[in-house]
Parts: C-alpha cells; structure tokens; sequence
C-alpha cells in the first residue's frame, strides 16, 4: 500500500461520524499489507534509538528526586536546621504539584508531541535540582520541592502513553520495565554517587550533602539537553527512520485501529470515557496501596538500613546490591508477564515477597536478617508497579482515552507519595516499625485489588463473548469498550 493510500485511508479513518468512520476505512485496514520484516526492523529502530534516551532521561529523573534521602543521612536537615518532622513535610511537598499535573502533562504530549513537551520539562527540573544544593531553610526547600514535583509530573504517563502507541501490547511490559528499573539503578547508582561524595568531603567550603545536588543537577542539565535533541515528536515522523519506514508506522496505525481507536478527531467523547471507567479508579487503588511500599523504599531505604544498626556510610553503599537485585528481577518479571502474555498471574506473586521481607523487619532487630528482608521487599515492589502500569495502557483505548486514562490512574495512585512521606517520622527510629507495617498492609491491599480488577475485565470479555456468539457485529460503543476489543488478563 503506497504512502498516498495510506494517507487517505487514514483520513477516511477520521470522517466525521465515528461509527460511520470505522465501517467506511474498514476495507482500507483489512487491504493494509505489512511487511513482518520491515515492520521487526523498523520496531527494532525505536528499541535502538528511542528507549536509550528515555533510560538516561529516567535514570537522572529518578537521580534527582531520591537524592533527598541520601543527603539526609549527610546533614542535610542539619544543613538548613530542620526542626521536627519539616523533612518529612519537604518530602511530601514533592506530590501534590506531582499528582495535579501529570494527566496536563500527558495530553500535551497528545497534542504537541513527546519531543518539546518533554524538552522544557526535563531541563526545567536539571535546573530545580542543581539549585536545591545552594538553599539555605526551609522555605527555599518547600518552594524548589514544589517545583521539582510539577516538572516530573508528566515523565512516567508520557512514557507510558509513547510506548503504547508504538509496541502492540503483549511486547510493551519489557519496555515498560525501563520506568522501574531507572527507579531501581537510579537507587543503585544514587548510593553510589552519595558514597563518593561522601568521602569526598566538604569542599570551596560546601557541605557534601550540597555537592550532591550540585553534581546531579548539573550532569542533568547537560545530558537532558542531548536527550532533548535524540527525541521524535511522533513515532510516525522520527528522524531515524527511513520513508519506507516512517510510511510502515503510518500503516500499523491504521491496521491497529481497532486497539488504538477510530475517533482521534473526538476527543471529549475518550475523555470522558476515561472519567468515569471504574477499572480506572480501581487501578488507582492498587496503585495507591503499592506506591506508599514503593515511595517510602525510595526515600528512606538508606534510613531504614541505618536504622538495621549500619553507619551513614555503609547504609549509602548497602542500597547498592538491593537495587542491583531489583532490577534483575523486574526483567525476569516483566520478559516472562510479555512471554504468557498475561499479566494477573504475575501481579498475584509479585507482592508476597515484599509482604513477608516487611513483616521480618518489624519482628526481628537482627541486622543482618533485617537486610536480607530489603532484598525481598526490592524484589517486588518494582516489578509489581511496572506490570501493573502495563497491564492498565494495554486495556484502554483508543489513544485519547489512553492519554487521559493512564495519568489519572497514575495521579491518583500518587497521592500516595503524601501518606509515604508520613509514615517514616525520625521519632519512630532506629527500626520504623511504623512505617514498615503500613507498606506490608498496603501490599495485601493492593493484592486484593489486582484480583478485583481481574474479575471486572473477566465479565466484560465474557460479556462480549455472548455477544459475538449470539451474531452480533456491533454493540455500539467504540475503544476498549468496542465489541471487538478483546481485554488482556
């Protein structure tokens, strides 16, 4: 099918009426031929040139947001004479703006394409973190925190949302994996930075907790200004592919219809469909009870193995080998979720190591069972959040709906980041029995959310089912809800 073709039949695929549009471009799609091969090499294109700037812009995202709990155990709430519990008020400053700009985010990388929207932020948020090392109170920590929150908001949906519109669904949870396994190398490689910088010392009369922000901030600024460049606005004009090629993504568009949707030109109609689809709101759930685990893990992992009875300096280099271990299990995880092709299964595994590495922390103050513990913990925590931000993009369609719908479940889900931020108080240490409690709770709750979200997409499918066995070819609705839209479990 030539360039030109396409081109129409795309534009018969947008006509006004959006039931009327899909039943005149259907024979366009059905006529649609893709080459396999040229269709596995162009795919390969985007894992070459498009995942690795995406790796580097999450790594130094995630550098830059975790930096606060190693800079803790440096001095820093000595450094701007925080009193009480105003570093945990600075940690939970970072959601709010976070959670409210996440879906704005989102759909002006819709709108505008990934490559200017996510440009200003990542350099807007390099600049927020090499400023936080030259504060002096509190105040200047709560404003910069602020700021950080609002310019990340938008990182993980807008990859979320950019990798659904390249890779057909069973192939996106390995991809989705960069998301979490930047959050877990980010903690490996903060712990090592932090290790370093610690024993370096002060310096031109700066503490090393400042150096730290100072460092991290400015690599941020100049490789996000490099990614800044690597970046297409769409995967269907990228620089790095060929006109046959960029014509090949054109094609798969049109063919993907079904799961991408036909009304892109209607997108009030998706958004409200986003609003008000339960299977949002209880991925929400989930996501809220597994983020406050994730979230507190993050933060304060190099204050929870302190508390094990480990120095500033060893705790800081100990984060190393857990985060290490976290990766390799979220690639095992999510390469084996893509593999079976399902994604409940795995969801329902993941959080029992975390469930039990939780619960041995509370009942025993032995340091080196305590540290095993944070093993099983980082062994699950990532991987559960990356499946079950897969499994949520792969069953919401079309591209509008999935736009809107993935940073709403995500916001919501965030708001944790505010209860995570409470439950470690400095007056429940050494052990913060406390706050490992409430991450066990959490754990199970959200276990007891997966298998709810399972059985609501299990009755629509059933439900669809009858429907196509009884001689229906339509149901009148239109994307994932769409007679033909088969969800993934």
């Amino acid at each position: 099918m030539s360039e030109s073709d396409v081109k129409a039949a795309v534009a018969s695929a947008n006509s006004t009426n959006s039931a009327e549009k899909f039943e005149a471009s259907q024979g366009e799609v059905d006529a649609i031929f893709i080459d396999p091969e040229l269709e596995r090499r162009t795919l390969r294109k985007f894992d070459q040139w498009l995942l690795p700037p995406l790796t580097i812009i999450l790594l130094l995202a995630y550098l830059d947001r975790s930096n606060l709990g190693n800079a803790k155990i440096f001095g820093f709430t000595e450094g701007i004479g925080l009193k009480g519990n105003q570093f945990n008020i600075i940690s939970t400053c970072f959601y709010p703006t976070y959670v409210v700009f996440e879906t704005p985010w989102t759909m002006a990388v819709k709108r505008f394409g990934a490559k200017h929207v996510l440009g200003v932020a990542m350099v807007a948020w390099s600049i927020v973190t090499l400023s936080t090392g030259f504060i002096h109170n509190y105040q200047q920590a709560i404003a910069l925190r602020v700021l950080l929150g609002a310019f990340e908001a938008g990182l993980v949906p807008c990859i979320v949302f950019i990798i659904s519109t390249i890779w057909a669904r069973e192939a996106q949870a390995k991809r989705n994996a960069i998301i979490y396994g930047c959050n877990c190398l980010s903690g490996a490689f903060g712990g090592l930075i932090a290790y370093g910088i610690e024993s370096m010392g002060t310096r031109h009369g700066l503490e090393s907790w400042r150096w730290l922000f100072i460092v991290e901030g400015a690599a941020s600024v100049g490789l996000c200004g490099i990614c800044w460049f690597l970046l297409p606005n769409t995967a269907e004009d990228a620089w790095f592919l060929t006109a046959q090629e960029k014509e090949c993504m054109r094609s798969r568009k049109l063919r993907d219809i079904v799961n991408r949707g036909s009304a892109d030109d209607s997108p009030m109609e998706y958004v409200k469909m986003a609003f008000s689809d339960i299977c949002v709101y209880l991925a929400a759930a989930c996501l809220f009870c597994c983020s406050i685990a994730i979230f507190g893990f993050g933060t304060f992992l190099p204050t929870i193995i302190k508390g094990l009875g480990y120095t500033s300096l060893q705790a800081n280099y100990l984060t190393i080998p857990v985060y290490i271990f976290a990766t390799c299990t979220l690639a095992a995880a999510t390469f084996a979720s893509d593999l079976m092709k399902k994604r409940t299964v795995v969801l329902c595994v993941l959080p029992i190591p975390v469930i039990v590495g939780y619960i041995i922390v509370c009942a025993t103050a032995n340091h080196a069972v305590g540290f095993f513990a944070m093993f099983l913990c980082g062994g699950g925590i990532y991987a559960f959040n990356c499946i079950l931000l897969t499994w949520v993009s792969n069953n919401l369609a079309p591209d509008y709906k999935r736009s809107v719908g993935v940073p709403l479940f995500i916001c919501l889900g965030n708001i944790s980041g505010i209860v995570s931020s409470n439950i470690y108080p400095s007056s429940d240490s050494p052990r913060y029995i406390m706050g490992n409690a409430v991450s066990a709770g959490m754990e199970f709750l959200a276990l007891g959310c997966v298998v709810v979200m399972w059985w609501t997409l299990k009755r629509r499918n059933s439900e669809k089912e009858r429907m196509r066995a009884e001689g229906l070819e339509e149901n009148g609705k239109h994307g994932d809800k769409a007679l033909d839209f088969v969800y993934n479990l």
